[in-house]
């Protein structure tokens, strides 16, 4: 399995670059013909929210079709899968960012009775309090 960086999955996804999306191409192809998956982290995942949103201007729905698209790909594994899913299941109902509700998500599974925040949007959901 080969771990990938948010550079490569941006250029992969977006193709703003054609040299460097030739590239990330080329190497998810070599690694999934060698029967080898595509490693995302969750760093690598919310970074990409970040961008697709910050830099390029993606609407949620746009960013959430992607993020459902990487789960559903055969030869890509996330990180914690159970728990992306969940959150862009919470997010779909709420307007907190990806971010907090995957970091509520995560918490709770981790074992955290809530997740405190200042974030007025974030304290709406299930989970999180108001600190």
């Amino acid at each position: 399995m080969l771990g990938i960086d948010t550079n490569v999955l941006i250029r992969y996804l977006i193709r703003d670059d054609e040299a460097q999306f030739e590239k990330a191409r080329r190497l998810i192809r070599r690694e999934v013909s060698a029967g080898r998956r595509i490693f995302l982290s969750l760093l690598v995942l919310l970074e990409a929210e970040w961008v697709l949103r910050s830099r390029y201007g993606l609407s949620k729905t746009e960013i959430a079709a992607t993020v459902s698209a990487l789960l559903g790909a055969v030869d890509i594994q996330l990180e914690d899968e159970p728990a992306v899913e969940e959150a862009l299941y919470v997010w779909n109902d709420n307007a907190a960012d990806f971010t907090d509700c995957l970091i509520g998500v995560r918490n709770r599974r981790l074992g955290c009775s809530a997740t405190a925040t200042f974030d007025t949007r974030a304290a709406r959901i299930a989970g999180f309090s108001t600190a």
